[in-house]
């Protein structure tokens, strides 16, 4: 069963609305002919209204880029090995072993009466998540994703999660024709992959572009392979820059309005020149499908890591060697920045780069080889970018102080993390009060009952009052207020009261949960 497509036109009412609210807003409604006209008295000298500023580089058709680029975005189907699963059900059906011949039958039933499942007839798609179709050969699963050629020899880039896992790969091109693939590195910390196949012939390839230059705005051009139909073009803008969607320690992501769907995976959104501005990796969905909220991997982050997988197979990193979080406004007040900015040293490891180079517990970096850090993930992402060996001059503000330091920068371990937020279980007790806070010394009960080692030293938090309002929880040991440790509740009592006296609105306290030390800011005031 087919339907008939038809144009819809607004009524003459609807258009005069629309007309009308365009004016109540201050803007101007211009179609076709008006447009054009308006064009042609501004090259005639004719002055227009002030309102209307007019765009010369919008293109007027997509085509000639899409013929020219095309050619080297390609498709690509991954293959894994599945392990044999028990179908999950409907409460009240029956469940079947694996390979039973009722299993795919109830597979089907509980799609369709779930919301958004399937709803049968010949043109309902049968997809997983990844676009795949279903009903392979058991035992295996399959993952249809996009990716691109960036050199004629058979490089081709992707997104990792589409070929995570994968048993085989293939790669097939815009004539139809199908390669076999090999993977020749991954990243899963940008989420990129390299494959490499072999072609008779030279493949078309695409060149990188600068993504520093891209602005928000900016006209850009995403080509893939959604729901496994092939060759698929969608145009929008570049909606914002640096998003940060959780999914890595080095999140930079473009967000762009183009219409992006499952399937498009590791394919490739293209500025007007035709060159890689990103990699579409992920969307924000309610419902599986595309809402104009799309995700890309910036293309001077890409070509980096890309760079490195095909000379080495791997990715290097450096390594810094500390454990940081966020400056919040009461973080900011209690060391006296005058903005919420830098990332604060919860933690040094010991022998590290930020240990040899003196870096403290409590140190805020303010910038890193000369660039300014606003956030964490500015600190992170530029020791990931610098090569092991390399000398880097950091400027931190230690105890009030701005200072600069020289750090000289090691390799990352595969297993070591950047930075890492934790949290603990809150405990139960009573204890002196101090700004809320139920406190009492750090016994041997006490140790015991939190499992806290013998080499922590300091102030166990027993409880809170009703109406404290801070970060700190029961359970935690407080092991420093301000620039000085403490060993007693009176210490904790004695460092605040300085605070306060000082015209502090905060204090800055370190804090030791569940074995792991981070720093929180201690407002001032009445508890």
């Amino acid at each position: 069963m087919t339907t008939a497509l038809s144009t819809v036109r607004p009524s003459r009412g609807r258009r005069l609305r629309r007309t009308i609210a365009a004016v109540l807003l201050g803007t101007t409604v211009l179609t076709g002919p008006a447009l054009t006209g308006l064009a042609a008295s501004n090259a005639q000298g004719t002055a227009a209204s002030p309102a209307v500023t007019m765009v010369q580089d919008t293109p007027s058709t997509f085509a000639d880029l899409a013929a020219r680029v095309s050619p080297a975005v390609v498709n690509i189907a991954a293959t894994q090995e599945a392990k044999p699963e028990r179908v999950q059900r409907m409460p009240g059906l029956p469940a079947f072993p694996p390979g039973s011949p009722f299993e795919e039958f109830f597979r089907r039933f509980q799609d369709q009466g779930q919301p958004g499942g399937q709803q049968g007839g010949q043109n309902a798609p049968d997809d997983d998540e990844d676009g795949a179709p279903r009903g392979g050969p058991r035992g295996k699963s399959g993952a249809l994703g996009s990716g691109f050629i960036i050199d004629p020899a058979g490089f081709v880039v992707t997104n990792n999660h589409v070929i995570d896992g994968a048993s085989e790969i293939t790669v097939t091109l815009q004539d139809g024709t199908a390669l076999p693939a090999t993977l020749v590195g991954r990243d899963a910390k940008t989420d990129i992959a390299l494959l490499k196949v072999k072609s008779e012939k030279p493949l078309p390839a695409v060149d990188w572009a600068d993504s520093a230059k891209t602005r928000v705005g900016d006209w850009v051009m995403a080509v893939g392979n959604p729901f496994g139909l092939g060759g698929t073009v969608t145009k929008g803008i570049v909606s914002a820059r640096g998003r940060d969607i959780h999914s890595g320690p080095y999140d930079d992501y473009f967000q762009l309005d183009a219409a992006i769907n499952r399937g498009n995976s590791g394919g490739p959104t293209f500025d007007l020149s035709g060159r890689v501005i990103g990699i579409n990796t992920a969307i924000y969905s309610p419902n599986g499908g595309s809402v104009g909220i799309g995700f890309a991997i910036p293309s001077n982050l890409a070509k980096d890591v890309v760079a490195q997988l095909k000379e080495n197979g791997k990715v290097e990193r450096g390594w810094l060697g500390v454990k940081i979080q966020e400056v919040t406004p009461e973080i900011a007040d209690s060391v006296g920045l005058p903005t919420a900015k830098g990332a604060l040293v919860a933690e040094v490891t010991p022998d590290s780069p930020a240990a040899r180079a003196g870096l403290r517990q409590g140190d805020v970096v303010l910038s890193y080889g000369g660039q300014p850090v606003e956030t964490l993930r500015d600190l992170t992402r530029r020791v990931a970018e610098t090569k092991a060996g390399d000398t880097i001059d950091l400027k931190v503000l230690h105890q009030g102080r701005e200072k600069t330091v020289a750090v000289h920068i090691d390799r990352l371990a595969d297993t070591t993390q950047v930075a890492a937020a934790d949290t603990g279980k809150d405990g139960a007790a009573t204890g002196e009060a101090v700004k809320g806070l139920k406190l009492a010394p750090l016994d041997q009960a006490a140790r015991k009952r939190l499992g806290v080692d013998e080499s922590v030293k300091g102030v166990v938090v027993t409880g809170l009052s009703p109406k404290a309002e801070t970060p700190i929880r029961p359970g935690d040991v407080i092991l420093r207020v301000g620039d000085e440790t403490v060993k007693t509740p009176a210490d904790v009592s004695r460092k605040v009261a300085e605070a306060e006296k000082a015209g502090q609105k905060a204090v800055l306290v370190l804090i030791s949960r569940q074995g792991n030390e981070t720093f929180v800011a201690l407002k001032l005031g009445h508890a």
